[in-house]
């Protein structure tokens, strides 16, 4: 693993040497190290010396963190979190509903799998806080966290489980562990028998799974998909945890029946526990705890002699168990001898007897330290000429630089951007190097170009053993590193993928554009601005203040209060767009209503990016199948491919491969416009999966879909001997119960169908990939299956509707998408007409089509009347063969119509919408859709998608009543269907949707609120911002919002506006101004400069001022600045660091520099004049010449 080879560079660097020397000498030792490169030097520690490791920190959300960031490094199964108990500990009251019984039937399970982790010597690292640990536990010696053991193909009386010697006793002993016979699986800690079966839900395992016995053999463990029943998979073993954390056996109740009754007489609280004692074959309070056994004890006794205690920052440590205590005393309203029995007091918090490792900060006084680490941030955000600078100036200084880039594409796209700029590099795969231990795979190294002196191993076996991180250049990895940082004194340096925002695209040369990426706005459009809320945009004006004339927008707030907002903030200004689509309340200046509204989106996103990383990090912990190389059948069926694959096609197989050849389960989604691939990168994952002998599921929202899938995945696979079958109402009810029935067996290796594939009865033998077309379009409880399926089995999502860039942008880490927008090299644009039904414009587009041996889609979507529509068409056309298809015709009508399609029997189908997704005729190529005003815009574009599959020129017609006036919302989606007709232009469809309709579905009925409140661009911004800073493991404040350029002040007095005799349109103009607001580069604001020249000639003074003014921002940007004023005659920078040689020539010109604040100032007399005679430039053209002189020393 990666790990291993980052703890060998830190010992053979020598700056753990005293830290780790006398942790290697069974001491205790102290290291002084900032906060962000904990884990990272845990993980080491453990990779150099595993054994059982407690880490103490402090405070519960810091415990989740780190135990995250350590299984990055290490492998999430080895790492444990040891959660303090949710619920109220001095509540006696059962669970109020089965919700919360699971909940602390899960919590219980995992509490007590990591007290055995530690307990059996397992080499492990167990993270809790330090609130965790004044809980309470049952005595060591009890082994109340001892797991049953279940192995397959063995007898009961063969497993050595104490007290279970036959099937009865196994049940009985599932009561005993805290598990509820429910007779049928309700969730975590409960379990059904029912005949030779036991279905259990264990509290510790991510699926329950199913106990098939023949008399008291257990033949078979399979895991299930909870909801369905459907089993999914072999296993060969199973732990089960109890689901409470310690046993009530008849001694137990004796023992705290004789010490609860002589107080029970005057103490209500006695009485009480006396009650809840005679109950406790429903329900075991914890307060029962200490009456139950005569001593407790510490999780710090549950450590063996050779275990280390890892303690961050002591104080810190004290601190949380003190607060702690303080909400337990608020909590109980009985006595405190309860508390006093369930928890430590603070002050005798126990860490176990064992060998401890402290880590403190470096300004921590008083503390003797072994070793101090210096910890640098890498810092190369935002432009990709930083990140390349950095990693140059670290491999000349003899660095050992680790890049993190997981995936395939931007891999490529690094080592090639990292060769054509000179610096030296290396590859370093962790995928290859896991096969390389299994003896089944290639070198794990690669060189695109070898460092000095390195030469070729002799061979794999060679290379496997001499594997090690290279100074001096770049070793990019495949394994997610969650935070880089740099090690001075090591001289290592990582840089994870994280803290490379910004930077990402390094090969493509055109800048992202935020207004391509965001929603556009114009006079007349409700907007959102971020410190001040919900405004309508009233005009754009030009005001003189002081003298100096700028342009402004003009902003209306509730109650006719207005903002003048200068042009330069542009960037804090987005379009509201909302969850119906429908206009918004107006804001109230000067009241907390918009502080309220941020607050409540602040704390949704912050929750919501927190879930999002928590299904991420528990899907990343669990171990899923790791799938083998290619085989020679894999590679053959891929070349059978009758076409070119594009760049984004060759893509998306390549980081699929690399998913289901890691050991985490895949979960990706595959985004691509209609007709440009996907079906042949899910065959090709699908062929990959039954290689291994696994068996795949395709999941399709529609019969003629699956339908579809059925077909090209049967002819595909077929000459390779893999059998693929469907299930749908295409199929008689005996075909369909010999499908399952050979599914079952392992006889079908390939299952398509539609919902129908998540019912109970379909029970694969060993289900290794789950395909999913178009997810959005299956109902709840389906998603909530499939989500389920998700922890476990590999998912593959295709999706022909494309997330908007702002959402993509804050999935961005917790969610793997593969984007294909790219169309094949051949595809031509679809030619889109929009007008009036027009029966000799149908007339003409069917005889053309005809004429050319082609075929018609005729779509109307009203069964009732497509009788009429048939008419219609007969009338226009009657020379041709006309077919009719619809989702209430019987099974075999409609298969019977559906071949005769494809055969070419039938010149024109009328149909309904049912053709939207499935039916792939390249001869079809003229689509005519009636009453186009009531479909929906990604409807439209959808159903465009289903001609133009081929290189003949395609024709879509979309048509409207001319008897009937359109909505404004109806004609809004057929203009946007009329100007998107180019290829790829499904991003594009997917915002103007979302424009539209509104942005309520896409993050679902429990966000709309927050959505609603701030708009659907602010909101996506502040969910990417919180993402990203929840991974980092760094808190969010409360007055946060995303950084934004308008932070730096640029007060320099010029006249700045754009006129309107130069750009004489306001929209032109509003865009204008956007783009310059959010230009980050001296270079893009160039670029927007030749632009409006391209279009209007030179710029006048006014306009020039306003572009000098965007240059001077984006220096500022690229130089940390966040102020440039001129005031009183003087230049105020700030903050800006000088060296003294420097300060000291300003110094004899009157120059002032505050070295503790980091800030100059200047007369601007210094400053001089510029050419131009503007302020402005010569503002810039001195800091520039302060920065080149500052180089040039």
């Amino acid at each position: 693993m990666l790990i291993d080879l980052l703890s060998q560079t830190l010992e053979r660097s020598g700056a753990l040497e005293n830290f780790w020397g006398k942790l290697d000498a069974g001491a205790d030792a102290t290291i002084g190290v900032a906060s962000s490169a904990r884990p990272f030097l845990v993980a080491a520690r453990f990779a150099e010396r595993p054994q059982p490791t407690l880490v103490v920190v402090p405070g519960e959300e810091t415990a989740e963190t780190f135990a995250r960031m350590l299984g990055a490094y290490v492998g999430d199964e080895k790492v444990y979190l040891y959660r303090e108990r949710e619920e109220n500990p001095f509540i006696l009251d059962p669970p109020a509903n089965a919700k919360e019984y699971q909940a602390r039937a899960r919590q219980s399970a995992r509490r007590l799998e990591a007290l055995w982790a530690l307990q059996s010597g397992r080499s492990c690292l167990v993270v809790a806080s330090a609130r965790a640990l004044l809980r309470k536990v049952a005595p060591a010696r009890a082994e109340v966290a001892r797991p049953l053991v279940l192995e397959a193909g063995k007898e009961l009386d063969e497993m050595g489980i104490s007290g279970v010697e036959d099937y009865e006793g196994l049940v009985e002993h599932l009561v005993e562990l805290g598990y509820e016979n429910t007779g049928k699986l309700d969730g975590p800690g409960t379990f059904s028998a029912q005949g030779g079966t036991i279905d259990v839900f264990a509290g510790n395992l991510v699926n329950p799974v199913r106990l098939d016995f023949f008399g008291d053999e257990l033949e078979e463990i399979r895991s299930l998909l909870p909801g369905t029943g459907q089993t999914i998979s072999s296993r060969a073993s199973v732990e089960i945890f109890p689901v409470r954390e310690f046993p009530i056996t008849s001694r137990g109740i004796a023992q705290a029946r004789s010490r609860l009754v002589p107080q029970s007489s005057t103490t209500p609280l006695y009485r009480e526990l006396l009650d809840a004692l005679d109950q406790t074959e429903i329900f075991t309070p914890q307060a029962l705890l200490p009456y139950v056994y005569e001593e407790l004890d510490t999780v710090g006794n549950y450590l063996p002699d050779d275990a280390l205690t890892v303690v961050v920052e002591p104080r810190s440590l004290v601190d949380d168990a003190l607060h702690y205590r303080d909400e337990l005393m608020k909590k109980t309203n009985a006595s405190l001898l309860l508390a006093d029995e369930l928890f430590f007091a603070p002050q005798a918090l126990d860490f176990g007897k064992n060998q401890r490792a402290t880590y403190v900060s470096i300004m921590r006084v008083g503390v003797e330290l072994d070793d101090e680490l210096v910890v640098k941030r890498v810092d190369v955000a935002g432009d990709a000429d930083k990140l390349f600078g950095k990693l140059h100036s670290l491999t000349q200084q003899g660095f050992t630089v680790v890049f993190s880039v997981p995936h395939f594409r931007a891999r490529q796209e690094m080592k090639l951007e990292l060769v054509d700029r000179g610096i030296p590099i290396k590859e370093e795969l962790d995928v290859l190097a896991v096969l390389d231990d299994e003896g089944e795979g290639v070198s794990s190294s690669s060189s695109a170009r070898p460092a000095e002196g390195e030469t070729a191993p002799a061979s794999s076996d060679t290379a496997h053993r001499a594997r090690k991180l290279r100074r001096g250049v770049v070793n990019i990895v495949d394994v997610n590193i969650p935070l880089g940082m740099i090690f001075p004194a090591a001289k290592l340096a990582l840089v994870s993928l994280a803290d490379t925002q910004g930077s990402m695209s390094v090969r493509t040369t055109k800048r992202v554009d935020i207004t391509d990426i965001t929603f556009p706005y114009k006079p007349g459009d409700y907007v959102v601005h971020a410190h001040h809320g919900v405004a309508f945009f009233r005009d754009l004006v030009r005001r003189d203040v002081g003298g100096i004339e700028r342009d402004y927008l003009l902003l209306e707030y509730a109650e006719g209060d207005k903002l003048y907002v200068p042009v330069e903030q542009f960037d804090r200004v987005t379009r509201y767009v909302g969850p119906e689509g429908a206009s918004p309340r107006l804001t109230r200046l000067n009241t907390s209503d918009w502080s309220r509204a941020i607050g409540r989106a602040r704390k949704a996103t912050k929750q919501l990016a927190f879930d999002l990383v928590d299904v991420y990090t528990r899907r990343s912990a669990t171990k899923g199948y790791q799938y083998r190389e290619d085989t020679p059948w894999q590679r053959e069926m891929e070349e059978a491919f009758p076409y070119q694959e594009t760049p984004d096609q060759l893509a998306a197989i390549a980081d699929i491969k690399t998913d289901m050849q890691s050991i985490h389960p895949m979960d990706r989604l595959v985004c691509g416009d209609v007709g440009f691939g996907k079906t042949e990168v899910a065959l090709r994952a699908a062929f990959k999966a039954t290689q291994d002998k696994k068996q795949v599921m395709v999941l399709c929202p529609t019969t003629i879909l699956a339908q579809q899938h059925y077909t090209t995945f049967k002819e595909r696979f077929e000459p390779f001997g893999v059998r693929v079958e469907v299930l749908s109402r295409f199929r008689t009810p005996a075909q369909q119960k010999r499908t399952l029935e050979d599914f079952a067996n392992g006889e079908v290796q390939v299952l398509v169908g539609t919902h129908r594939l998540l019912s109970r009865d379909v029970n694969p033998k060993d289900l290794g990939l789950v395909i999913i077309d178009e997810e959005q379009r299956f109902g709840v409880g389906h998603k909530e299956q499939l989500k389920n399926m998700r922890e476990s089995i590999d998912i593959l999502t295709l999706s022909a509707t494309p997330i908007p860039r702002t959402m993509q942008m804050g999935l961005s880490g917790v969610r793997d998408m593969s984007l294909i927008m790219t169309p094949p090299d051949d595809r031509r644009p679809v030619e889109v007409h929009v007008g009036e039904w027009d029966p000799d414009v149908v007339a003409d587009a069917i005889a053309r089509e005809l004429d050319r041996k082609g075929q018609v889609y005729y779509v109307s979507n009203r069964v009732r009347s497509i009788d009429d529509a048939v008419k219609r068409v007969r009338e226009a056309a009657g020379e041709a063969r006309i077919g009719v298809a619809h989702g209430k015709m019987s099974k075999e009508e409609l298969e019977i119509v559906m071949e005769d399609f494809s055969a070419g029997e039938i010149d024109v189908l009328v149909a309904t919408t049912i053709i939207e997704s499935g039916i792939d005729n390249p001869h079809t190529n003229t689509l005519i859709i009636e009453d186009a005003q009531r479909l929906g815009l990604a409807q439209m574009y959808q159903l465009k998608g289903r001609v133009g599959r081929s290189s003949t020129q395609a024709y879509a017609y979309f048509l409207f009543p001319d008897n009937v006036p359109l909505t404004e919302e109806a004609r809004d989606r057929l203009t946007a269907i009329d100007e998107n007709a180019d290829l790829g232009s499904g991003m594009r469809i997917a915002m103007k949707d979302l424009e539209i309709r509104g942005a309520g579905s896409i993050l679902g009925a429990e966000q709309s609120g927050n959505m609603s409140a701030v708009g659907f661009d602010l909101y996506a911004q502040m969910l990417s911002q919180a993402v990203n800073l929840t991974r980092e493991g760094e808190s969010i404040s409360d007055n946060y919002l995303p950084e934004a350029l308008s932070d730096i002040v640029i007060n320099v007095p010029d006249h700045t506006y754009i006129p309107e005799e130069y750009v004489p349109d306001a929209d032109e103009r509003v865009l204008f101004y956007r783009k310059l607001a959010s230009a980050d580069t001296i270079e893009f604001v160039d670029e927007l400069a030749r632009e409006i020249m391209e279009k209007h000639g030179e710029m006048p003074p006014a306009t020039v001022n306003q572009f000098q003014k965007a240059r001077l921002k984006a220096f500022a940007n690229e130089h940390n600045i966040a102020q440039i004023s001129v005031t009183g005659g003087k230049l105020i920078v700030e903050p800006i660091t000088i060296s003294k040689k420097q300060a000291s020539a300003l110094r004899k010109k009157a120059g002032r520099y505050l070295a503790d604040k980091k800030k100059l100032i200047v007369p601007m007399r210094v400053v001089g004049e510029s050419e131009d005679g503007t302020t402005l430039t010569a503002v810039q053209e001195f800091l520039l010449s302060f920065f080149s002189s500052e180089k040039e020393e």
